[in-house]
């Protein structure tokens, strides 16, 4: 296990719910958690995502998890469908994190392709630990791929983190 090396992570909600959920599988919260903590020495967790009141027990779920959550206000669509874009929100805080030195590192969990310009500036900073993509390989963001920052693909560690308790345990990697 790492030491704590007050290292932070800011999680697109939405992109990761979708990332994962396309790749056909379900994430375990409070293992993903203990896996952040243990692999990237992750102290604090940032998870963005929109204020839906009906979802009130996924968010008690992600708080007990150990997460901290970071809430958007929605607005609906003419479909009907929640709308609660968090990018400003995420960037202004890893921004603010970066300026007001609160943490050493930062772990970016996202595929999208708007992030790019933070991500290099990360980089600038010397701030930038990883990029966690929720999607596969051709489904991240050219725009994240051409920053060279490191990427590792949650697919690839799902049996450390996903719901399916038949596969194995999180190990210390």
């Amino acid at each position: 296990m790492l030491k704590q090396l007050n290292n932070y992570a800011y999680i697109d909600g939405n992109n990761l719910y979708r990332g994962v959920n396309n790749s056909g599988w379900k994430i375990d919260f409070f293992r993903f958690r203990k896996w952040l903590q243990d692999k990237y020495g992750i102290d604090r967790a940032y998870y963005f995502i929109g204020l839906i009141p009906k979802e009130k027990d996924l968010y008690q779920a992600l708080q007990k998890a150990g997460f901290t959550l970071i809430f958007k206000e929605v607005v609906y669509g003419t479909d009907g469908k929640p709308k609660g874009n968090c990018d400003a929100d995420l960037v202004l805080q890893a921004t603010r994190d970066v300026y007001e030195n609160s943490c050493e590192k930062l772990a970016l969990i996202t595929s999208d392709g708007d992030y790019a310009s933070l991500v290099k500036f990360l980089q600038e900073k010397d701030k930038l630990k990883i990029i966690l993509s929720p999607s596969i390989q051709e489904k991240c963001s050219i725009l994240l791929k051409r920053t060279n920052a490191p990427i590792t693909y949650l697919n690839d560690v799902k049996n450390k983190i996903s719901l399916d308790h038949n596969e194995k345990a999180p190990a210390k990697d």
